[in-house]
């Protein structure tokens, strides 16, 4: 399975982190295939740069974020980006084919109310 996750970079007490498309199999340093950005904790406040266009290109191929990494990318808002692509908003969007059905129906659903206001007429006076 194919990850986003943290690469470490930098002195013993200076540590930065690159964002690296990788194996989950490799180690944590190990080779990657694609750097997508960086993450600097160190900062004030923290830095973080990444590529959205090569995220979206990998997560929708598949690779997965560790925990750290997704919840990075939330505060960038590339998640949200990513869900809005997923899982687009439904327009209530009245087109002209659906505009006649929908006036039919509303018709028909008058009329079917008529139909039943006559009936419950006709039964009280029955009774």
């Amino acid at each position: 399975m194919v990850r986003l996750r943290l690469r470490r970079m930098g002195t013993i007490d200076k540590p930065f982190y690159r964002i690296v498309v990788i194996d989950s199999r490799k180690k944590r340093d190990g080779k990657y295939i694609e750097s997508v950005g960086y993450y600097d904790p160190k900062t004030d406040p923290l830095t973080l740069k990444v590529d959205v266009d090569k995220i979206i290109a990998w997560l929708k191929v598949g690779a997965q974020p560790t925990q750290t990494v997704r919840s990075l990318f939330k505060k960038a808002g590339i998640m949200e980006k990513w869900h809005n692509i997923r899982f687009p908003k439904q327009k209530d969007v009245v087109s002209p084919e659906n505009a006649e059905s929908s006036k039919e129906d509303t018709k028909k659903g008058a009329e079917t109310e008529q139909k039943m206001e006559e009936k419950e007429l006709k039964d009280e006076r029955t009774d």
